[in-house]
């Protein structure tokens, strides 16, 4: 790699020998690597963010193109070759520990067959348009106040292979350590598993040949080392889309992006080779499952309506421990006469727009002994304010000695009888747990509701909970 001097008149020269041979097995075309001279001056990912966020600040432009000598470097961590990437190539600033990744639209299909994963690049900026376009930053031509493709003709124009073929070494993070900052970065997730409902049962899920996928199949990752979790997508014309997903819990290695509307985290893999999803001890919790009873009990032993609560304060009294494991959200009393109206007073807990990276809330009835009679009920009532990225469970504790502080050490095992609101349930509908049948359980617990958020604020929705009883017959 030559680079002149930036005090010489800016020349920019691409020297490209690029010969190809069209079949359908996409053979790899010979390309004569020559050296590449180029003028300008070289300005990381970090500092063109930062000028494209400066343009927005100061005259408003969403979008912002380059008109002068610029150029910035960058390895290729994206390949089409399995159809899960279509017209685009994914960069980062280092094969190794990056700083931060853009995303390159050239309309051309396949391109790792010129632009394969580790492949060193010099994109020259002079002429193409940098913003924001489906959460990501993006270069390329610019198409109104959008950034559109650069044509097939021209991408050796603007992004030349350097003969550097580095290998990329995948980041480890936790699910709730990505950020904005680590978009288009190629990441590994470790001690990960696909949500039980996915994998587990008689039909386990395809990566997205289910019929409802349109476009994306998306699948839920949950850590197994922390309370969080993010979505896995795979585009609907990838070579594996119908293969079922692995059941198993392991590793993920794939880019760390947005979905195609910009709002949630995604993790996306280059091939089924980074999905090592093949250790049997999953990480699931238990489960009390009695079944549903026919009807509920006749005698009242718990119940709570909220009517008494102060609305916008924190839920207390009548045994409550309101506890927040993470974040300043906490489960409070809400009242909403409107389209979403509560059933009177009702119990909320969401993270939307609270700024947290995380948000896990409890609410724990008082302790409960099991041996005083038989044939117990649980009944309440769920409903949701766009539950997106969040998640409501029902969960059961033998354990737990009361004590705020332990929560987290105690078991807490899942009722999985209870029925509570989706995220696509109707906004607003109010849905009926059923008569969860408690008979099977023995001795003392603590029976709660944990709200966990996904980890995005922005994307992280609401519950309501609401007409609470355990009976007995």
């Amino acid at each position: 790699m030559k680079r002149s001097n930036p005090l010489h008149p800016f020349i920019i020269l691409f020297i490209l020998v690029f010969a190809c041979v069209a079949d359908d097995e996409y053979e790899v075309p010979v390309i004569d690597d020559a050296q590449v001279t180029i003028t300008g001056s070289e300005i990381s990912i970090i500092s063109l963010k930062q000028a494209l966020i400066q343009e927005m600040q100061t005259n408003g432009n969403q979008v912002l193109t380059i008109e002068t000598d610029l150029y910035v470097t960058g390895y290729v961590i994206s390949s089409d070759e399995q159809g899960n990437f279509f017209e685009e190539i994914m960069i980062q600033d280092e094969p190794a520990d990056p700083n931060a990744g853009l995303r390159i639209k050239i309309d051309s299909n396949p391109l790792f067959q010129s632009y394969e994963i580790g492949r060193k690049v010099f994109v020259k900026l002079s002429g193409l348009t940098v913003g924001i376009d489906n959460g990501q930053l993006t270069i390329g031509l610019r198409d109104g106040n959008r950034i559109g493709h650069l044509s097939e003709s021209r991408m050796f124009d603007f992004v030349a292979r350097d003969t550097i073929v580095a290998v990329i070494e995948a980041l480890p993070r936790l699910i709730s350590e990505l950020n904005e900052d680590m978009l288009n970065t190629y990441i590994r997730l470790n001690d990960v598993q696909f949500n039980r409902d996915l994998v587990l049962g008689d039909r386990p899920l395809t990566y997205a040949g289910e019929p409802g996928d349109q476009f994306d199949g998306e699948r839920t990752l949950e850590s197994c080392t922390e309370n969080a979790t993010i979505i896995l997508s795979t585009s609907t014309f990838a070579d594996f889309k119908s293969q079922e997903l692995a059941p198993g819990k392991g590793t993920i290695e794939g880019i760390f992006t947005y979905n195609f509307f910009g709002d949630e985290f995604n993790i996306v893999v280059n091939n089924l080779s980074s999905v090592q999803l093949d250790s049997p001890d999953r990480c699931d919790p238990l489960e009390v499952d009695c079944g549903i009873a026919s009807n509920p009990g006749n005698i009242i032993l718990f119940s709570e309506f909220f009517e008494t609560m102060v609305e916008g304060e924190p839920i207390n009294g009548n045994g409550w421990t309101n506890f927040i494991e993470s974040g300043t959200e906490t489960w409070e009393a809400f009242f909403d006469d409107g389209a979403n109206g509560s059933l009177g007073i009702s119990a909320r807990m969401g993270a939307y727009m609270s700024g947290d990276d995380s948000n896990i809330g409890w609410l724990i009835t008082p302790e409960i002994n099991f041996d005083q009679q038989e044939n117990e009920v649980l009944s309440f009532k769920t409903s949701n304010s766009f539950a997106d990225g969040s998640n409501l469970e029902l969960l059961f504790s033998p354990d737990w000695d009361g004590n705020p502080e332990t929560v987290v050490l105690a078991t807490w095992n899942l009722l999985s009888s209870a029925v509570i609101v989706q995220d696509d349930d109707d906004f607003g509908d109010w849905i009926f747990s059923g008569n969860i049948d408690l008979s099977c359980i023995e001795g003392t617990g603590h029976i709660a509701w944990k709200y966990a958020g996904s980890g995005d604020p922005d994307f992280d929705g609401t519950y309501e909970l609401d007409e609470i009883e355990i009976s007995r017959e």
